[in-house]
């Protein structure tokens, strides 16, 4: 009984900075532009957090565009993505986390994509 009730009352504790609650998601940007948006506007006008493409390594998908899909394509857990380096997505979080922004990573998890599949 004591699991259900802390399950359903997760959902009150968005783990954001004190009386921060509002939060965006953007989705394909790169990692050094989440950071500088951060700093120049989410923190200074209250967001309390972002919602990232998922981070780690990816298939590519040759076409004449990029599709979207790609990144839920995971070949690795390198966080090495078209959004970025594993240095551009620390300096991301550290940059987000100092004006009150936090990071929720949009994870693919228990999954792997061949490598040369595309």
């Amino acid at each position: 009984m004591a699991l259900v009730l802390g399950l359903s009352s997760a959902q009150w504790d968005p783990h954001t900075a004190y009386d921060r609650q509002t939060m965006v998601h953007l989705f394909e940007w790169k990692w050094i532009d989440i950071a500088d948006e951060c700093e120049r506007f989410l923190g200074p006008y209250g967001y309390g957090g972002v919602q990232v493409s998922p981070p780690n390594e990816h298939a590519v998908v040759w076409s004449p565009f990029r599709p979207w899909w790609e990144r839920y394509q995971p070949v690795s857990y390198l966080l090495n993505s078209r959004s970025g380096s594993d240095a551009d997505f620390r300096e991301m979080v550290q940059r987000c986390n100092a004006v009150g922004v936090r990071i929720y990573v949009d994870a693919v998890i228990n999954h792997m994509a061949a490598k040369g599949l595309c």
